[in-house]
């Protein structure tokens, strides 16, 4: 049986793992050869271009990913995109299924007034930049004094904690020369972080939210104002431990009465819903308009007609992510999903389409984590082999027919190997973490596509 799986990341790279892997496999009942694509020409996906330099622990996954395409009974194929580069029609005529695992890389949009203003972004966009992502420039416009951060989950904290973050602090991580020169001439003083219901219902994790507190010369700044709780959240405080932990840390933080004195501040608020971006005459972000909410007593909130005007001059929406429509594949453009049944893709009147399959955001939509991501291919994957005698065909073409369609097109395509050798050059342009003095030193990532592909596609030491 042949499979091909769409998208390089964690959600894809676990369901090819899982197939190889799999029972059938191993009790001799399935042969089964599995190529992975990605539209990158780099593998690993939101771990290498959505998690922030200054999380090694997450960017850490990377290894494990690594080792399961290391075996080298998973074939890459980097730089191919499904739609463009390969139609569903030529993946079905060369593999017995498809299984589409591309994620959701776009944010979902801020619906208020104002939200097209110059200083208003999605955060994904400012994620992407300071992970060295391939298609975004180099520069961001880093000249706000003080930020807003639209949402109460790890994104929006991650974003708040590399904007008030003293950029110094981030030269023994991963970072790209260019984000490190931008944030380091970043003039912010001010982040404001802002979540629609109370300090019980945020979405962080109590890693993500520890983390504030290990910045230097960053001082967090909380308002009792904010700590107003209903029955919902009286209860989640007592049976939910990750609650429980939260609560605990907001609590010290607030007890906490000792000068606030650093030269920056990430504020934290609750309550609050973003009614307008405010603008100036020349279109450019001036203020935020928020609104305050209350408690309903089952953790929802209702809009409260009291407003507060906040002056700042960029605005961050990180409310979710949203995934995008596939050529040829049903989609519901509302959820961001692939129309699918337990990870069997369906048409609009629900009937099964055989051979696609999706898996991770794209199929369940954005939420979740690495767990979550693992028994959803695991779903996906056990419903794939109870389909395989329908879908299995003897005559399929041999594996190397689909590198011949891929050089008749002119795909430039990356390999393994390939990836091999870039990320040999790119730790090669990266410098030691701290210079014979005692003082950090920049490190430095390829982030231009043209690079990428020469360097994976002729390898390193040809290349030098």
């Amino acid at each position: 049986m042949r499979v091909a799986v769409i998208g390089a990341g964690p959600a894809g790279i676990y369901a090819a793992d899982m197939l190889t892997k799999s029972e059938a496999v191993r009790e001799g009942e399935l042969e089964v050869s599995v190529d992975l694509y990605d539209r990158y020409p780099t593998p690993f996906g939101l771990i290498r271009y959505g998690v922030a330099p200054d999380h090694p622990r997450i960017k850490g996954i990377i290894t494990a990913l690594r080792s399961i395409l290391g075996r080298g009974d998973i074939r890459f194929f980097g730089n191919v995109e499904y739609g463009k580069d390969l139609t569903l029609g030529e993946f079905l005529t060369h593999y017995d299924a498809v299984i589409f695992a591309t994620g959701a890389v776009n944010d979902a949009p801020l619906e208020v007034p104002g939200a097209d203003l110059d200083g208003s972004y999605g955060a994904a966009k400012f994620v992407a930049w300071y992970d060295g992502h391939p298609d975004y420039p180099r520069t961001w416009p880093l000249n706000a004094k003080e930020v807003a951060v639209i949402g109460n989950g790890n994104v929006a904290l991650d974003v708040a904690r590399v904007l008030s973050k003293h950029a110094d602090d981030m030269l023994v991580t991963e970072i790209p020369g260019n984000v490190y020169q931008g944030l380091r001439d970043s003039p912010v003083t001010d982040v404001h972080v802002f979540g629609r219901r109370g300090p019980a219902q945020i979405k962080f994790t109590p890693l993500e939210l520890r983390e504030l507190a290990k910045s230097r010369d960053v001082d967090i700044v909380l308002y009792d104002e904010d700590f107003q709780f209903d029955e919902a959240s009286e209860q989640a405080m007592v049976e939910n431990n990750q609650t429980k932990v939260m609560m605990k840390t907001l609590q010290k933080w607030r007890e906490d009465d000792s000068p606030k004195t650093a030269s920056r501040r990430l504020h934290l608020h609750f309550l609050q819903t973003p009614s307008e971006i405010l603008g100036d005459e020349d279109g450019k972000v001036s203020g935020i308009r928020m609104e305050r909410t209350r408690l309903n007593g089952d953790a929802s909130v209702t809009a409260t007609g009291e407003y507060i005007d906040y002056p700042v001059q960029a605005v961050y929406h990180a409310i979710g992510y949203l995934g995008s429509p596939l050529p040829e594949v049903p989609f519901n453009p509302e959820r961001g999903v692939v129309l699918n049944q337990e990870g069997r893709v369906v048409d609009a009147e629900g009937a099964v389409i055989p051979g696609v399959y999706a898996t991770g955001w794209i199929k369940r939509g954005p939420v979740g984590l690495i767990g979550a991501t693992k028994s959803d291919a695991l779903e996906t994957i056990n419903h794939l082999l109870e389909d395989r005698n329908a879908l299995a065909d003897p005559d399929f073409p041999e594996p190397s027919a689909i590198e011949s369609l891929l050089e008749e097109k002119g795909v430039e395509y990356t390999t393994w190997d390939g990836w091999l050798d870039l990320d040999e050059y790119e730790q090669s342009l990266g410098q030691s973490s701290h210079d014979a003095e005692g003082n950090p030193r920049e490190r430095v990532k390829v982030v231009d596509r043209d690079e990428m592909l020469s360097v994976s596609r002729r390898g390193v030491h040809a290349r030098s």
